[in-house]
């Protein structure tokens, strides 16, 4: 007794079979004329919309990327870190009440990730002198 998928695989076949006989059958001046008069389909999109959205899905290769914000830093050596320090020191010696860590960044275009260790190494250094707390603390040069 044949069971459904028996059945199924017997159409699957005769289908298969009926299919390569009517290709095998016609001409191949009528299947490049067949190919060539299919309908084709739109694009999703008109060109003009593509180009006003700036996608296309390519990279425009004039623009510059952006950093992206937060995640993990390249491993920075000690005179990587020891720049930065000197450039932060600068920075406080030129502000007469010290700066926050807030406006340190800022001043410098720093990310907020990697000025908690520079900071730690100005004051454990003795080139930074640190009064508050938290949020509040105010760096000036030593």
């Amino acid at each position: 007794m044949p069971t459904l998928r028996d059945d199924l695989n017997a159409l699957a076949q005769r289908f298969a079979t009926e299919v390569l006989h009517a290709v095998r059958a016609a001409s191949l001046d009528d299947l490049v004329a067949q190919h060539r008069t299919a309908p084709r389909r739109a694009p999703a999109r008109s060109r003009v919309a593509t180009l006003r959205a700036g996608g296309g899905g390519q990279p425009d290769p004039l623009k510059v990327p952006k950093q992206p914000k937060g995640g993990r830093l390249a491993r920075r050596t000690p005179a990587d870190i020891e720049k930065v320090l000197a450039k932060v020191v600068t920075a406080v010696k030129a502000s007469k009440s010290g700066l926050r860590a807030e406006e340190i960044k800022k001043k410098l275009g720093l990310q907020p990730n990697e000025l908690p260790r520079v900071l730690k190494q100005g004051l454990s250094t003795k080139k930074l002198k640190a009064k508050g707390q938290k949020r509040a603390t105010t760096y000036s040069a030593a």
